[in-house]
């Protein structure tokens, strides 16, 4: 009797290289953010002497306490969250409509629309930032929650996605749903849009985390304290370390900022993986 076929292929020798160097680097990569959190639980009276000894005992949580008796974090995480809220539903509903009307309609220029939309992702932010500060300042849009959201709820990236995914469903599903005298925005809404589940998943974690952890625009747009974003705010204290709390305090915020970054990965690492490894455009 022949010995059951394993579900798991051997691991050669260069894939054990492979996964050799993927581990190194991983370590490499972690050593930051363990130099960060032994920053954010040593005293910082002992961290002025030096941080030559922030991986050895005492620790202390007082950093942390402290950041729960500042309203200002808290301020600062409600506005990154309801920036990058907004933005990822901005650019959901965008690209959703946009992909669905580039791969399944017809009309005028849709060619040339759409490669014009491409060319958005040739052109650095940088290169409109003048013009775009000019802009919102007319319109009064500074310090406002729109105005923070506002650049980010489109993507060049993310009309080009759903428009990819979008050609890759059968046409015969549009055929059977017109059959049945369905209307173009029923089936878009109806059939289509369940089946780029996957497509917004990866879509919508990537934007969350850009509109999180943006910096650039909230620069300019927020002047107001009562209106920086957990980016600009943690900025803003760094700017002289004489007159901060601490650097063990500094640290302490920057974990407390990346805590959200990090629940979004960890529920949503699958999709993540999937997005990176090229998945959810099949």
């Amino acid at each position: 009797m022949s010995a059951p076929l394993s579900d798991s292929s051997p691991v050669t020798a260069p894939n054990r290289t492979l996964l050799g160097i993927a581990i190194v680097l991983a370590i490499l990569m972690m050593v930051p953010l363990l130099w960060l959190v032994g920053l954010s639980i040593k005293d910082n009276g002992e961290l002025m002497l030096g941080t030559e000894a922030v991986f050895q005992a005492p620790y202390t949580v007082v950093n942390f306490a402290n950041i729960l008796r500042s309203s200002a974090v808290f301020g600062w995480l409600l506005n990154s969250f309801v920036v990058a809220v907004g933005q990822t539903i901005g650019v959901l509903t965008l690209s959703s409509l946009a992909g669905y009307a580039f791969a399944r309609l017809e009309f005028p220029f849709r060619r040339a629309l759409f490669v014009i939309v491409l060319f958005g992702l040739a052109v650095p932010e940088q290169a409109v930032i003048i013009a775009r500060h000019q802009m919102f300042n007319w319109m009064s849009l500074h310090n406002t929650y729109l105005g923070l959201m506002l650049p980010g709820m489109s993507s060049a990236f993310g009309v080009f996605l759903m428009t990819q995914f979008f050609r890759a469903i059968p046409k015969e599903i549009d055929e059977a749903a017109l059959l049945d005298n369905a209307s173009p925005f029923k089936i878009f809404w109806k059939i289509m849009l369940p089946l780029t589940l996957p497509a917004q998943a990866t879509l919508g974690i990537f934007t969350f985390l850009q509109g999180w952890n943006d910096y650039w625009w909230p620069l300019i747009s927020a002047t107001k304290p009562e209106m920086y974003t957990v980016t600009i705010g943690i900025a803003s204290t760094q700017v002289n370390f004489a007159q901060s709390e601490g650097l063990g305090f500094l640290a302490a915020q920057a974990v407390f900022a990346s805590l959200p970054v990090l629940i979004v990965y960890l529920v949503f690492q699958r999709n993540i993986v999937t997005a990176v490894s090229g998945g959810a455009v099949k």
